[in-house]
């Protein structure tokens, strides 16, 4: 089951590199205000899920500057998601507020929440 994930995954990885969405165009002020709230979002993953590169290409799409953490290949963010959303599973969106942290899962919810606040030029 592992090689056909890696195979299909390497699959995926090439057709997204080879055909990348085209991000939404902002005027200068409106892409700062953006730039200044995707800091508070982390976005933790693995490179070859199919699900993760839904949400990537989601954010390559609404120009979003996100961090990504790689779960699979850094024990760090590993334990961060596990403690902090106290499961390992991707994609997961970890979004900061003044309220506190949340922790969201399924690439159909957080590409709905990125279109939602982000989608708007």
């Amino acid at each position: 089951m592992q090689i056909i994930r890696a195979i299909l995954g390497s699959i995926i990885l090439f057709f997204d590199r080879l055909i990348p969405p085209k991000p939404l165009a902002r005027d200068p002020a409106r892409q700062s205000e953006v730039d200044a709230a995707t800091k508070r979002l982390t976005i933790y993953q693995f490179e070859g899920c199919p699900f993760c590169v839904k949400v990537r290409r989601q954010a390559k799409r609404l120009g979003l500057k996100i961090e990504y953490r790689d779960a699979q290949r850094d024990p760090q963010a590993k334990r961060e998601l596990l403690e902090g959303g106290q499961e390992v599973q991707v994609p997961c969106l970890r979004i900061e507020s003044d309220s506190g942290v949340k922790w969201m899962y399924e690439s159909g919810d957080i590409n709905a929440y990125l279109a939602d606040r982000f989608a708007s030029s």
